[in-house]
């Protein structure tokens, strides 16, 4: 642990209470100097620590950002305790994952941002992320088949899904393939990509966007019926850093069990919060329009659809309409 870190967890699991400088040097081996100078840096970062001569240091208030040492504190993850790059702003999390993930990023390197101008969902489209939201990826380097890729995007719907139930309690649903929905409105979406070979993973990046403490009225007037965000949906601002914390908790449980080749259970947990089954529905593919009834998921994320004719089809990738409430998916 760097040793502005190590001062900031000292001062914060003593919340509200003064801790005094010759006690956080001892605890951590560091000259009171090296103490002070660690306390001026926090400062500068945005954290309010009052300081009393005879008494110590107090931390009084937070940053709201998704800060490294923030989503490291009392993270309990094995996967993401590493290395976390964060940014005020980027043009994509995902791009900058990609871009050091070639250059041999370790798996569970994470790239958080406040605010993305160039962030972009499945097909190239744009991905409205302004601050307040949650924008991350992850880089992962699982050794499974290409084939099995999407089996990714899967569990991080689960992880997504079940934080938001356990951090807020609003009862959350998926639509194949990566949406994350509260009463049919998106709140969250997921984009993951790979680097791979015939037989082999190199890595693949995972991004989650989450519509956290924003207001509506900031996506495009088009989307504003088809998107929600948590803060709406709740009438109050989460903390973003303990759902991203939660988030990347469940992820690492759905992750490890994906690699002891325990799929099934969480394929199961997808399956019944995916309100896309059971319904008549037209995929948008590239190679044109399937219509027909959404009825099961493979193991390897492909949605089986009946069509009129009784024909089977499996599809893996393409834009969802359903019949019902005829609303096409938004990104």
């Amino acid at each position: 642990m760097f040793s502005k870190e190590a001062v900031l967890f000292s001062l914060k699991d003593n919340w509200g209470d003064f801790v005094s400088g010759e006690d956080i040097s001892r605890s951590l081996s560091l000259s009171r100097t090296a103490v002070w100078k660690h306390i001026q840096s926090l400062k500068d970062d945005g954290y309010v620590i009052e300081g009393v001569p005879k008494r110590g240091y107090r931390l009084i208030k937070l940053p709201d950002k998704l800060l490294p040492s923030e989503i490291r504190y009392k993270l309990k993850t094995t996967l993401f305790d590493k290395k976390i790059y964060h940014f005020d702003e980027t043009g994509s999390t995902n791009k900058m994952a990609k871009g050091e993930a070639a250059k041999g990023a370790p798996e569970g390197t994470l790239f958080v941002a406040e605010k993305q101008v160039k962030g972009k969902g499945r097909l190239g489209r744009e991905w409205v992320s302004p601050s307040g939201g949650i924008w991350f990826s992850m880089v992962l380097r699982p050794k499974i088949s290409p084939i099995d890729a999407s089996k990714i995007t899967i569990l991080a719907g689960v992880a997504v899904a079940k934080a938001i139930e356990v951090e807020t309690g609003l009862k959350v649903q998926l639509k194949w393939p990566n949406d994350v929905l509260i009463k049919g409105r998106k709140v969250a979406g997921i984009l993951t990509e790979m680097s791979a070979e015939a037989d082999k993973i190199n890595f693949v990046v995972v991004g989650l966007g989450i519509n956290a403490n924003l207001d509506v009225n900031v996506f495009p007037e088009e989307l504003q019926d088809k998107v929600t965000t948590l803060k709406e949906a709740l009438g109050v601002e989460v903390d973003r850093v303990a759902l991203l914390r939660v988030i990347l908790r469940e992820f690492e449980k759905v992750y490890f069990d994906l690699k002891e080749g325990g799929f099934e259970k969480v394929l199961s947990e997808w399956k019944n919060l995916c309100e896309t089954l059971g319904k008549h529905i037209k995929i948008s593919t590239l190679e044109g329009e399937i219509e027909g009834e959404a009825f099961d998921v493979d193991q390897h994320g492909g949605l089986l659809l009946k069509l009129p004719s009784g024909e089977i089809r499996m599809v893996y990738s393409g834009d969802v309409t359903q019949f019902e409430i005829n609303e096409k998916e938004i990104f």
